[in-house]
């Protein structure tokens, strides 16, 4: 039985913390910050915020900028983050996977899962056309925003969706984008339903994506199947099949990763499992 007290605020160390906290404040849109940006974000003194700094740069998680007065991360997060990739059991079952789906339908084939309200690309099979390989692992996109997000969020009621995006607008980014909680439930009824997605320059212009779930052992959305397509449009003769074989290649992902002998969209009860 665990200790409720392992919990408790007082085996945490602060000065990691701090570095932990500090490292998260770079992101995509912010790649570069100086210590007095960060000293006013995590409202810490710039003396503090210089010890971290000297630490983090030691170990090579920070490293200065050319100009020598910002910094960005180093390559330790980024060795930290694909040892974290590789380890990961989506990543080892799902690689040949993808890699089969790709050979199949000559597209670039991808694994995707969820962090809070992005969604994030762990595994890539790089598609034989060499115009069209923007996406890369570890790139995030807005969950709202996309199929694969809505794929993702699936497991959340309308209470729970509400609270994760609670205080945050819902930014659009094309004309299909829902803007409210009640636009975002219905694109993601309409999906389960299915039991697949599919955008047609949704996110991007010029881009289409055909994302199918893959299930835990408990039938939650563990992950996602999806290839993209450089057209704004799939012709429907075209699509079925595209759809047919991204369904079969999540449903074999599941199979590897949760031992259910059948699972063809929400609908199904999970089988051949012994968890709870």
């Amino acid at each position: 039985m665990s200790d409720p007290g392992l919990s408790s605020d007082r085996y945490l160390v602060p000065a990691l913390a701090r570095g932990l906290q500090l490292m998260m404040q770079f992101n995509r849109y912010d790649r570069e910050l100086t210590g007095a940006e960060l000293s006013r974000r995590l409202d810490l003194p710039r003396a503090s915020v210089f010890r971290l700094l000297q630490t983090l740069e030691q170990r090579g998680f920070v490293e200065r900028t050319d100009d020598g007065v910002g910094y960005k991360l180093g390559l330790a997060v980024l060795r930290l983050g694909f040892e974290y990739l590789a380890s990961m059991e989506l990543t080892e079952y799902g690689r040949p996977v993808i890699e089969e789906l790709r050979d199949r339908c000559g597209y670039s084939a991808h694994i995707v899962v969820r962090d809070g309200r992005e969604v994030v690309f762990i595994a890539k099979a790089a598609g034989r056309s060499a115009l069209f390989q923007s996406i890369q692992v570890g790139a995030r996109l807005p969950a709202h925003a996309t199929v694969l997000g809505r794929l993702l969020l699936a497991n959340l009621d309308k209470a729970a969706l509400s609270a994760l995006y609670r205080q945050t607008t819902l930014r659009a980014y094309t004309s299909k984008t829902p803007t409210t909680i009640t636009q975002l439930l219905a694109l993601i009824e309409q999906d389960k339903l299915k039991g697949y997605g599919v955008s047609m320059g949704g996110f991007e212009t010029g881009i289409s994506t055909i994302a199918a779930p893959v299930f835990n052992d408990w039938g939650e959305v563990t992950a996602a199947v999806s290839i993209s397509v450089p057209q704004q449009r799939i012709q429907d003769d075209a699509l079925a099949p595209l759809v047919e074989q991204v369904k079969e290649a999540a449903a074999h992902l599941t199979h590897r990763i949760s031992h259910l002998q059948s699972r063809d969209g929400w609908s199904d009860k999970p089988t051949g499992t012994n968890k709870p």
